[in-house]
């Protein structure tokens, strides 16, 4: 199997990966019933940390960038085929923001697109979590740190990587922004909570 067929079975693999729901069988296994219905709703590591359970948010933050991670690293060991890793690393991506399991409502996509941009082109995701950490700590606001490491991957790949990547760059960074787009009109009111708030 070569060409086009490839892609087409490397992505449907890496996004039935990326559509494991880390945040939500984390919190059901641990007895906190449906994620969903707390907080603002997110199965991602933000919300999970509204439960006031660090260690469950810190398990679902490494769960989903790992899975961004592992589906780059598999298409990379397992496929013979230079272009393949990117397209398993984007769709684990949107895997994670559309999973066929929760009806296509997923999360916002920031810990699996570090994960996949870790493993694709390491500078990148480096990059992309200092400015995470930077913006965090000074924000104090995640969806704005999200925002500005994210926004900015495509310069970074442009810079660190191909220009095939920064490509592909772009369409993950909008996909994040449209995933915020109640955040970004929060944080335009002033009326984002801060981290670890409701």
């Amino acid at each position: 199997m070569t060409g086009p067929l490839l892609w087409v079975a490397v992505a449907a693999a890496a996004y039935f990966l990326g559509a494991i729901p880390f945040g939500l069988v984390l919190t059901k296994l641990a007895g906190l019933g449906d994620i969903r219905k707390i907080g603002s709703g997110n199965i991602g590591a933000t919300n999970v940390l509204r439960t006031g359970r660090k260690g469950l948010a810190a398990a679902t933050l490494l769960l989903d960038v790992g899975k961004g991670a592992l589906a780059v690293l598999l298409a990379r060991w397992f496929v013979a085929d230079d272009l393949a890793p990117l397209i398993a690393g984007v769709a684990a991506f949107l895997g994670h923001l559309y999973p066929v399991w929760l009806r296509f409502k997923g999360g916002k996509g920031v810990a699996t697109a570090i994960g996949l941009w870790l493993a694709l082109a390491w500078p990148v995701g480096v990059s992309a979590c200092g400015l995470w950490l930077l913006t965090a700590y000074l924000g104090r606001r995640s969806s704005l740190a999200a925002l500005v490491a994210i926004g900015l991957t495509p310069l970074l790949a442009w810079g660190f990587s191909t220009p095939v990547v920064a490509l592909a760059a772009l369409p993950v960074s909008a996909l994040v922004f449209w995933r915020h787009r109640e955040n970004i009109r929060r944080l335009l009111a002033g009326t984002e909570p801060k981290i670890g708030k409701s």
